[in-house]
């Protein structure tokens, strides 16, 4: 049965309100709740037991926690008690504000809400002790299945919980999403956004309320209205500043959820306000418009009941809009994807994506400071199609995100500093050189290299074609990416990865011996002292000349060439199969060796001795190796130590193992064609002879 490669990067997202269950069982949460009813038994999770590994991978628990389920908690537990709302959301003793601000704006919008809570779960009929919730993973959504076993100190529970100790919806996600992490203390540090897109499948966009966009206001009232999700932070100088109180009520470092925003009439104006909740569910706002501020008392009481404007220490309040943009320093914006909205809405993206790697040596080029390495990152060509309503350019927001960082905590994985930019596409479908990169200037880039787990940015650029270079700030920084691009109107992207070309002229033949020129008379003389009396030059004759030769080559660092490489070299050559290299055998080879150490030579462009990995690209391509990544990337992988470089002895080997594939390939194609049928023994064959 032929083997097929298929790229995982081809593969399709699932459809909307589809979830691919990750249970170690292989079954799904349906399957083990019915194998739980008919045993009688309640679920317990191997894959997130209740013990320390699921609490913290770099610390103890300073006091002694107890896995208790609800029942254990309470006398009659609820999932969802009265529906689901910002006041079930309470911070623990975990520092993942962050966490509790996305799901604070989650209970704002009931569909998503449901797709990430799935609502027909209770602790009533049909009870097993186990629970499932639905999170958004590099474009495809994940069913987390859980048992409902959780972390107490005295009966009460330690991290996330409701105002109404009978609810544990809430305590239940936060759990879920531990466990999609990794353990609890992964979630410790974290931007809302993140749990936001985790929740949606959205994209985010971060603005400085010191610099804000025209027409700020209706941008958030408008966002909020189609069911995005809303966060907002005030910045610190140093570490001792987080959590510090301000004069006014409000928390430096700490993240909070937009919750609303609307217009009241006041002593004959306009006021524009903003309400925000703090996921503590207490210490609000003192300022003007807080719960218990004057303000009020001068708004007519249906406006106040409009507003559902209360007294409540409840952590939510209102503000005036321009003291919200004096105090507040960000606003974190999550957009929906289609799959998120109603069909109402009033706006829907395009959604396009791309999976991709950076990998050590190979697409793992850097930043634009560093040009000899920054044009082998993945090139993403970018087709803009179709101009906005009414517009002469195209709208689209850029989202790229390293995969899983937040999961390696635990093996010392940090998140890397990331960024793209985006340049005109060159011409043809090939991939763009470094002199490409050189005198051509970007037309858009990200903002900045930043260390956070997604950078997006809103961009307007004219209908065409477009090369996006993502990137990390430093070369050799490995990583999985997803690259999204959400659009006014439809946009293409796809990797130029280069194509597979291979043109290696035939060699020329040598004169007849009547007709040798004088360097090739000495060349003869050279072959007959090397051959002996067989005329013949065999494996180990070969071995001793070439080894003599290239120690005496100045510019290139050489160890020393194995008996197996001098075999492939014979194997290469030799057409006669008699396992030697015959007078014509050995000049072809000969006028093929001097080719390749030029070329050597000349691609060792730090004249280090050695070639780097980036620099080997276009050393192949001189050769006549047009290779696109895939085959770039086995290649580094085989013949690049651990710093990248390779010797000529390397090259050479890669060199004579490139063109050996060329020829078995080229000498079983039945036709033209690029693809080849091959049975079992010629395969053996075609193996062993590379």
């Amino acid at each position: 049965m032929p083997y097929i490669y298929e790229d995982p990067r081809k593969k399709e997202p699932n459809l909307p309100h589809t979830a691919r269950s990750i249970h170690s069982s292989g079954k799904t949460y349906d399957q083990l709740r019915q194998e739980c009813l008919q045993k009688g038994s309640l679920f317990e999770d191997i894959d997130f037991p209740a013990n320390d590994s699921s609490l913290f991978y770099s610390e103890k628990p300073n006091i002694p926690f107890v896995w208790k389920r609800p029942k254990e908690i309470v006398k009659d537990p609820e999932f969802i008690l009265g529906g689901a709302s910002r006041t079930d959301v309470c911070q623990g003793d975990l520092g993942d504000c962050w966490l509790l601000a996305a799901i604070a704006s989650l209970t704002l919008n009931e569909k998503v809400l449901h797709r990430v809570v799935p609502p027909d779960q209770s602790f009533g009929s049909g009870y097993a002790g186990i629970f499932h919730f639905q999170f958004w993973q590099h474009n495809e959504w994940l069913d987390i299945v859980i048992d409902d076993r959780l972390p107490t100190f005295r009966n009460r529970l330690v991290f996330l919980h409701s105002a109404d100790l009978n609810e544990f919806w809430s305590a239940l996600l936060e759990k879920a999403y531990a466990k999609l992490n990794g353990s609890y203390e992964t979630l410790k540090g974290g931007s809302t956004i993140e749990a936001m897109e985790d929740f949606t499948g959205g994209v985010s966009e971060a603005y400085e309320n010191k610099s804000p966009p025209n027409k700020y206001f209706e941008m958030m009232d408008k966002a909020l209205k189609r069911g995005s999700m809303l966060g907002c932070s005030i910045d610190i100088t140093s570490s001792a500043e987080t959590e510090a109180k301000t004069p006014q009520g409000l928390v430096k470092g700490h993240a909070y959820s937009i919750t609303g925003l609307d217009e009241v009439n006041y002593r004959g104006k306009k006021v524009q306000l903003i309400r925000v909740r703090n996921p503590w569910g207490q210490v609000e706002w003192n300022g003007a418009w807080s719960d218990n501020a004057p303000e009020w008392n001068s708004i007519d009481p249906a406006e106040r009941k409009r507003l559902c404007q209360t007294s409540l220490d409840d952590g939510e309040f209102w503000m005036n809009f321009e003291e919200f943009k004096r105090h507040f320093d960000k606003v974190e914006i999550c957009n929906l994807t289609p799959d998120a909205l109603d069909d109402d809405s009033e706006h829907k993206w395009e959604v396009t994506f791309h999976q991709g790697s950076w990998i050590r040596g190979s697409t793992a080029g850097g930043c634009r400071n560093f040009l000899d390495t920054f044009w082998t990152n993945p090139q993403i060509k970018l087709s803009l199609k179709e101009k906005d309503d009414g517009h002469s350019e195209c709208t689209f927001i850029a989202a790229l995100i390293q995969k899983n960082r937040r999961k390696m905590r635990k093996v010392g994985a940090d998140m890397l500093t990331i960024g793209y930019a985006i340049y005109p596409c060159p011409p043809g479908q090939s991939q763009a050189t470094k002199d490409f990169f050189k005198f051509n200037p970007s037309k858009a880039r990200s903002k900045t290299y930043i260390n956070l787990r997604e950078i997006s940015q809103r961009f307007k650029l004219p209908p065409g074609d477009y090369m996006l270079v993502p990137t990390t700030f430093e070369p050799h920084q490995e990583a999985d990416f997803c690259l999204r691009i959400f659009s006014e109107k439809k946009a293409d992207i796809e990797e130029v990865e280069g194509d597979i070309n291979v043109d290696i002229p035939d060699p020329p033949k040598p004169n007849p011996p009547h007709k040798e020129t004088e360097e090739e008379k000495q060349f003869r003389n050279l072959f007959e002292q090397i051959a002996g009396e067989d005329m013949g030059v065999s494996p180990e004759e070969l071995q001793y000349v070439l080894n003599s030769v290239l120690r005496r080559t100045k510019n290139i660092k050489f160890k020393e060439l194995s008996i197996l490489s001098c075999r492939n070299i014979v194997s290469l050559m030799d057409t006669s199969g008699d396992g030697k290299l015959e007078f014509d055998e050995f000049k072809i080879f000969w006028d093929k060796l001097k080719n390749w150490i030029n070329i050597f030579i000349q691609f060792d462009t730090d004249k280090s001795g050695t070639m780097s990995s980036y620099e080997l690209r276009l050393a192949l391509k001189t050769a006549g190796y047009q290779l696109n990544n895939i085959v770039l990337q086995l290649i580094v992988l085989r013949y690049a130590d651990e710093s990248f470089q390779i010797e000529f002895d390397d090259f050479l080997n890669c060199l004579i193992r490139l063109e050996n594939s060329c020829r078995v390939f080229k000498a079983l194609g039945r036709s033209n064609a690029d693809t080849i049928n091959i049975n079992q023994l010629e395969f053996i064959s075609l193996a062993m002879n590379i």
